[in-house]
């Protein structure tokens, strides 16, 4: 059984990459959502055509993961596609923003990622495609969200390095780098028009786009994906220019 497994499954990027997903990729058997809410789930499998299995998990618990690393054990599945992509920021300084938020952006956007690549790639084959939803704070630092910017950098890192090393398993790692998109992101994240005159101004991103460009970027074994010249400008800039420049460029 050739399955994909999606993480944040239940809103935005995640929900689009499940309808893209069941719309183009036939070989796939099943499609493993995942994500904290039930409900939500539900009403992503509903609109799609591929089978699917509901995993009301959350991957940052220890007991959450074990479910999923025993169904794994229990069926196993080849798994086709991973696509890492839970993940949450918070606007304002580093001062500003709990503990508890600035810690859960490290375990969500990197411990749980890490988690969870390491527990799937046992079940991954030649062809197999493994997708890191990232972000374009992960070219540069940023202030304002200095904790968030950071765990994508990390998300970033990893992305390369482990190309490289499943390169010889004839297996893809691909970073998605998208900028901001108009999904439960930004609400959750405390940044409403007027609070950051960064988001207010930048370019939006369709998630719908961007799910069915980087899904065909990973299939051709692309490293990086990023949207919109607008951004892939952004990308090239944030390695010319020193960051503490281009942090004033960018600050929110």
């Amino acid at each position: 059984m050739k399955i994909a497994v999606i993480t944040g499954a239940s809103s935005g990027i995640g929900r689009e990459y499940a309808a893209e997903v069941s719309r183009t990729r036939k070989e796939i058997d099943e499609i493993w959502l995942i994500a904290r809410r039930e409900d939500k789930l539900q009403e992503v499998a509903s609109e799609l055509s591929a089978k699917t299995r509901i995993l009301p998990l959350d991957i940052t618990d220890s007991e959450c993961l074990n479910k999923y690393t025993s169904l794994l054990s229990e069926l196993n599945p080849t798994v086709s596609l991973l696509i890492n992509n839970a993940g949450f920021g918070k606007l304002g300084n580093f001062d500003t923003v709990s503990p508890e938020d600035n810690g859960g952006m490290v375990r969500l956007n990197c411990e749980a990622l890490t988690v969870m690549t390491a527990f799937t790639l046992p079940y991954m084959q030649k062809d197999s495609e493994i997708i890191n939803v990232c972000s374009i704070a992960a070219f540069a630092p940023n202030t304002g969200m200095s904790v968030y910017s950071s765990t994508k950098a990390y998300v970033m890192s990893l992305s390369k390095a482990l190309r490289i090393e499943l390169k010889g398993r004839g297996i893809n790692v691909l970073a998605v780098c998208p900028g901001p998109m108009d999904t439960e992101f930004l609400p959750l994240a405390g940044i409403a028009p007027g609070s950051s005159r960064t988001f207010d101004t930048l370019p939006r991103v369709n998630p719908a786009v961007m799910a069915r460009k980087s899904l065909t970027a990973s299939s051709k074994k692309r490293g990086v994906y990023t949207n919109r010249l607008f951004f892939k400008f952004y990308r090239v800039i944030a390695k010319i220019l020193p960051h503490s420049i281009v942090m004033k460029m960018s600050a929110t």
